[in-house]
């Protein structure tokens, strides 16, 4: 059993000062088997009893480098000396913008941003207000931040949602007024009909459709072939835009995102995450005559957009990753993986199949591959929870929620994987013996 002694007098502290002890939801596992971290460094963390982990959740996946990236670090620390925000546009915010532009294919201009919330929420209103239209389609299962106008039919239990023909949006959180509910269209993923018949029907009142091309917080579920080509065609049809969100899939697939990855560029796409590796920042952007109505008529503003940290770390991140070396380093390991699970799996008798790219994937315990959120809710995620928290007793930290895929970064070594892959063993066979198997 792993070392609780100091973490759990830290937590009991944190429950006093911070709700659920924890300054995010999805970090509180229980109170008793809620971590506690004291630093990290390459592919690994440590928690306060100085347990080290082989780290797949990496910040739920800005790390693309690894934890703690000397060169990056040293490069951010200098530039802070000369001040952190200026309330005035920067040289480099002008440098950043212009490498993001020249490797992502739907991008002419940028505006920064500090959390993949904002950039998604800026974009939405840049929709709407070039659109002059309101309501916005989503897919179920999606995440695209932390606030009232997308966070439905996130999480919520399939039995809630309705019939697939006629989805219902279900708010995410109470505190969300269900009268926006007018304002969000949601449907399941890699639904070709369904999508189409909700373009003829509503398209005249939507502004957008905001799509996770990989869905990072569903399994990452990806399309199927030619579902985000048909996306594409509809809106040109319409005259409705494509936002992709690349929050968790920018600049890990390939340098240019998603976009580059699956050959689809949308009208306007939000970033965050990889960005930074860790460091604060966010972007959003999109074709000229959509963003040049920002700052005519459109808001966007933000104290910290812009600052030098989160800047000066994306400069240094693009640097790296641009030529696509390092991104098809993290990719070949994470096949590595994804076959190693595998083999270990059928050793164990069990249906599964792996979804994602290798750079951000997942298995789960089931007999078909997933199309949509629907699908995987009748996945055993009983049992690959299990599996999971079995994992992190022996010192290998994927998400304990099937939902969350396992990110890989550059730092992840053979040996890691070799580790993870005798780990895994261990920690299937003591799921099953503790009759998990649903």
């Amino acid at each position: 059993m792993l070392k609780r002694d100091k973490q759990q007098a830290i937590f009991t502290r944190a429950q006093k000062a911070l709700p659920r002890g924890v300054t995010s939801n999805f970090r509180y596992w229980g109170d008793d088997k809620t971590l506690v971290a004291s630093r990290a460094k390459g592919a690994y963390v440590w928690d306060a009893d100085d347990n080290r982990y082989i780290d797949y959740r990496l910040g739920f996946g800005p790390i693309i480098l690894g934890h703690s990236y000397d060169a990056l670090d040293d490069y951010v620390a200098e530039a802070s000396h000369g001040g952190h925000i200026y309330a005035l546009v920067t040289e480099r915010e002008v440098r950043v913008a212009e490498k993001m532009a020249e490797l992502c294919p739907c991008v002419d201009m940028v505006r920064f941003a500090s959390s993949g919330t904002e950039a998604t929420m800026h974009a939405v209103r840049v929709a709407r207000a070039y659109t002059g239209k309101d309501k916005i389609i989503k897919f179920e299962g999606s995440y695209h931040g932390m606030y009232d106008y997308l966070l439905w039919s996130t999480y919520q239990p399939v039995e809630t949602m309705g019939n697939r023909r006629s989805p219902i949006p279900v708010q995410a959180s109470s505190g969300i007024p269900g009268i926006l509910r007018d304002l969000i269209i949601t449907l399941p993923y890699n639904d070709f009909e369904l999508l189409e018949r909700t373009f003829k029907r509503s398209a005249h009142d939507v502004a957008a459709i905001i799509v996770e091309p990989i869905q990072g917080n569903s399994a990452s579920i990806e399309p199927v072939p030619g579902f985000l080509q048909h996306i594409r065609k509809l809106c040109d049809q319409y005259g409705v835009l494509f936002i992709m969100d690349e929050v968790k899939t920018g600049f890990r697939l390939a340098p240019g995102g998603a976009q580059e990855f699956f050959g689809v560029t949308p009208d306007l796409a939000s970033y965050a995450k990889a960005l930074g590796n860790g460091y604060p920042i966010a972007a959003f952007g999109g074709k000229r005559d959509i963003m040049d109505i920002i700052g005519r008529g459109v808001a966007h503003a933000g104290t910290y957009s812009g600052n030098t940290v989160g800047v000066a770390a994306a400069e240094k991140v693009l640097e790296i990753l641009a030529d696509g070396r390092v991104l098809a380093e993290v990719a070949e390991r994470g096949k590595q993986l994804q076959k190693g699970i595998g083999d270990v799996l059928e050793q164990h008798g069990l249906p599964y199949v792996v979804t994602g790219h290798p750079a951000m994937f997942t298995f789960l315990i089931a007999d078909h591959m997933p199309r949509d959120y629907r699908d995987w809710a009748s996945t055993d995620h009983g049992l690959y929870d299990r599996i999971a928290w079995e994992l992190v007793q022996r010192g290998v930290m994927p998400d304990p929620d099937s939902r969350e895929p396992w990110f890989m970064s550059h730092a992840h070594s053979e040996q890691d994987i070799a580790e993870t892959l005798t780990a895994l063993d261990d920690a299937v066979g003591a799921a099953l013996r503790d009759g998990h198997h649903a």
